[in-house]
């Protein structure tokens, strides 16, 4: 019986599925939009969430709790260029990610199926943020002009 057994196991130990879905939470966050199967991106949902209303409270102790989540170090801002490098994604979550979702209430990531995967026949999906970065616009290759 399965009675008050919540989440998906996935057939692995528990530091194995931590570790696993610690590590596609930060390709998430860093990619904002990933390919994998349907039901880690499920299990995914609920773990990004989290780690995204932790970084909009925005406090030093969020981001102590989300860089231990993440296996992220936690660098002290008195080299500016040591804690611009190790706390890329915290500082790309803390100021891009939360500041974007800062009036939505929840329900931060969205699941699209893509089909089947080829080899096993594994429900594939894409899962991103709803609210993306904005990329800047590409311009043309060239111009058209018109002879007056």
């Amino acid at each position: 019986m399965r009675h008050r057994k919540s989440g998906r196991h996935f057939s692995r130990p528990t530091a194995h599925r931590h570790a696993m879905l610690d590590n596609l939470a930060t390709q998430l966050l860093d990619y904002e939009a990933i390919q994998t199967t349907e039901p880690k991106a499920k299990e995914l949902r609920s773990v990004v969430d989290k780690l995204i209303t932790l970084a909009k409270r925005g406090d030093m102790h969020a981001r102590r709790l989300v860089a231990a989540r993440l296996n992220q170090r936690v660098v002290d801002r008195t080299d500016p260029a040591d804690a611009k490098q190790h706390n890329s994604l915290l500082n790309k979550l803390f100021d891009d990610i939360a500041k974007r979702n800062a009036n939505r209430p929840g329900g931060y990531t969205r699941i699209i199926k893509l089909g089947t995967r080829h080899g096993d026949n594994a429900p594939m999906v894409r899962i991103e943020l709803v609210e993306k970065g904005i990329a800047p616009e590409a311009k043309p290759a060239f111009q058209a002009t018109t002879a007056d």
